[in-house]
């Protein structure tokens, strides 16, 4: 089963990390990817840009497109994996090991349906 593992936390908190602290972030993340991968059970990984860096389609009528985010939250979403798992055991696993490499905020762990066009939802 795929679950997606994904990262939230204050955006203002992590844009404020310096370089080096960023970097040092990421490279314990990629080890722990860089397991998964080697396993086979690494999907698609996304580190987002910054929410004032987002554009919203508010699904109105007509649709209106607005500049930024208009979430109502502390906490920001700021990236995701795409992990092959057993079951959610297994990927609350893989969550704890990326939450100790990441700093604060939290992970939701969702699975995941995939779609084929023509096909049915699995």
């Amino acid at each position: 089963m795929l679950y997606a593992l994904l990262c939230y936390h204050d955006e203002d908190v992590v844009c404020a990390w310096s370089k080096d602290q960023d970097a040092a972030v990421m490279a314990k993340l990629a080890v722990i990817q860089e397991k998964l991968a080697k396993q086979g059970r690494l999907g698609p990984v996304a580190r987002l840009l910054p929410t004032t860096a987002a554009t919203t389609l508010r699904k109105e009528d007509p649709p209106l497109v607005l500049d930024g985010p208009y979430a109502e939250t502390k906490e920001q979403l700021l990236g995701f994996d795409i992990v092959d798992c057993a079951n959610l055991d297994e990927a609350l696993a893989v969550a704890r090991e990326l939450g100790e490499a990441n700093p604060g905020g939290s992970y939701e762990i969702r699975p995941v349906g995939t779609f084929r066009p023509g096909g049915a939802l699995t």
